[in-house]
């Protein structure tokens, strides 16, 4: 896997993901100094290659400078996100079949930033962890849990059995600002299109609605999911 764009990178050498090499644009200013540096102290080995180099094994047309490579992403499982739970319940994230990968790398950015323990996504129809997916996230998918699970309503039971509340993200739900989000807290957040499947929706224990004031009838996934993650963290502060 590539990890490409400096703050991403930088993420990377923070975590304890092993790093085969960093390709490093020869005569490296500014924060690829700084990747440098921290990629010697660590060990790892670094490359210096033309930019053409770089360009040429880009994915994203956005190395600003910089790729490392390390082995395909490792996923967690659904117990290690579960035993992630902190003194004041868990935080969990659910992605019923966001397909989008710009959404879900928004949406483990997020995650990561409102301290949730882990993003849940199903093994199909669903948009994976890819390069692309860690470059969005601006590195976040270096440090958060993700679990890919094979029935999401499966991973609601097995949540349940834990002690944890599903809130399903809609359009025609309880108002998000008159909810008691205290204790273990599962968001379910569906695809732009589809929104939260039928069956998904019916193992949840509730339905939220952010309020809309203005003319557009609905928000981007992505930012959603934002508004009611910190709405989560506020009753942890």
């Amino acid at each position: 896997m590539k990890t490409e764009g400096r703050n991403a990178v930088l993420e990377l050498l923070k975590t304890e993901k092993s790093i085969e090499k960093i390709m490093l644009e020869k005569n490296p200013q500014g924060s690829l100094n700084k990747i440098f540096a921290e990629a010697r102290r660590q060990n790892i080995r670094v490359q210096f290659v033309d930019r053409r180099v770089l360009d040429k094994e880009c994915l994203s047309g956005k190395h600003q400078g910089v790729i490392a490579i390390t082995s395909d992403y490792e996923y967690s499982s659904l117990e290690d996100i579960i035993s992630a739970k902190g003194e004041k319940g868990g935080f969990v994230i659910i992605c019923d079949g966001i397909e989008d990968v710009h959404n879900l790398g928004s949406i483990i950015r997020v995650a990561e930033c409102a301290g949730a323990d882990g993003v849940i996504i199903p093994s199909n129809n669903s948009a994976s962890v890819t390069e692309a997916v860690v470059r969005i996230s601006a590195g976040a998918a270096n440090h958060m849990k993700v679990a890919k699970v094979n029935s999401i309503n499966r991973a609601i039971d097995i949540l349940k059995e834990n002690g944890y509340w599903l809130y399903a993200l809609e359009a025609d739900g309880t108002d998000i600002y008159k909810a008691d989000l205290k204790g273990s807290v599962a968001l379910v957040i569906g695809g732009e299109d589809s929104g939260v499947k039928r069956l998904t929706r019916e193992k949840c224990d509730f339905t939220l609605s952010l309020p809309l004031k203005g003319k557009v009838n609905s928000l981007n996934a992505s930012v959603a999911l934002g508004i009611a993650a910190y709405e989560v963290l506020k009753t942890r502060l």
